[in-house]
């Protein structure tokens, strides 16, 4: 089902927070009045923005240019992330400081521009600057900046200028110590030399016992030495798998709580945007009873006002009466 018209959407949510509310009520009236309760309700199901919000929103609805610049800045940072091309990646990160700085300025200079916006004291640019921060590493936040409809500040913690290190299972393979070279194994004959004595023998012709030895010690240690790494290792993975296990865990509880607290918030916006309907119409219908008790006030006034003509004209005509039955007394 289509949403509800782009230009709407962009005025409103180009409106100061304190006044959305009122500005969405009076695009519900204009669709209603003009015959459209479909176009209404979409429109009445749109959300306030928080401060942040709104001004990362006036960034991208009257310079989406510059938001177009950070979108393609980030699309450059994921693909030296992904090929590990390490001083690509720090030149973009320094332009990534760069832009989100020169963009904040604007977005001071945009608040300032507009007449019901807060202090510049009280703008709160530091969560400007983490959104624009977790757009550069987030699609989903960069969507909603350039849409111009984000509802509420991002934060992205785990951005870095380094790749995640790829962690693997250490073997015995992997790293297999430099042998010194065998003279030979015992038991088995040397290969003689010119002079018929076994290569690599003491002074006597005799293989040197005491070498073979160390070497069979130091093959041993480095076969323990190994076995213990691998062991580490596995008791490492282990406890990784359980943190990520947990780390998810936590992340859909609080994925969970999110949706739970923005449809509680939607639902009492929703509920309060009817109450304010319904204090409008209560207070026009008081000015109709105001209007209608000082009309009834003033045609009391005048009715009593026309009794008290009324009634000085019976008295006088009862007054007359009275002077001509005595008068005809007289005459008799």
């Amino acid at each position: 089902m289509p949403g509800p018209p782009a230009d709407v959407v962009r005025r409103l949510y180009a409106t100061p927070p304190d006044r959305f509310v009122a500005a969405r009520d009076a695009a519900v009236a204009e669709a209603r009045q003009a015959g459209d309760p479909r176009t209404a309700r979409e429109i009445g199901r749109l959300r306030r923005p928080t401060v942040a919000a709104w001004l990362v929103n006036l960034l991208a609805i009257r310079r989406p240019e510059l938001v177009a610049d950070l979108t393609q800045l980030a699309e450059a940072l994921r693909e030296a992330q992904r090929d590990l091309r390490g001083g690509t990646l720090r030149e973009l990160s320094a332009q990534r400081r760069a832009v989100v700085g020169a963009l904040v300025t604007e977005v001071r200079r945009l608040a300032a521009a507009e007449p019901a916006a807060p202090p510049a004291g009280k703008l709160p640019l530091g969560e400007v600057e983490a959104t624009l921060n977790a757009a550069l590493s987030d699609t989903e936040v960069a969507d909603q900046v350039r849409a111009g409809r984000l509802l509420r500040a991002s934060h992205y913690a785990g951005f870095g200028e380094v790749p995640r290190p790829q962690l693997r299972l250490i073997t015995g393979d992997d790293e297999e110590p430099t042998r010194p070279e065998r003279a030979g194994r015992p038991g088995v004959p040397e290969r003689a030399g010119k002079s018929g004595v076994p290569e690599k023998a003491g002074k006597s012709g005799v293989p040197d016992r005491a070498a073979e030895a160390r070497r069979a010690r130091e093959e041993r240690a480095a076969r323990a030495e190994r076995a213990k790494r691998r062991r580490t290792a596995a008791r490492e993975l282990e406890k990784a798998r359980a943190e990520l296990g947990r780390a998810e865990a936590e992340l859909s509880g609080a994925e969970r709580a999110e949706r739970d607290g923005a449809a509680t918030l939607d639902r009492i916006e929703t509920e309060l945007a009817e109450l304010e309907r319904r204090r409008a119409a209560a207070e026009q219908e008081l000015s109709r009873a105001k209007l209608a008790r000082r009309g009834a006030e003033r045609a009391l006034s005048a009715a009593r006002r026309r009794a008290g003509e009324v009634e000085g004209v019976l008295e006088a005509l009862d007054a007359e009466e009275g002077d001509a039955m005595e008068g005809d007394h007289e005459a008799d």
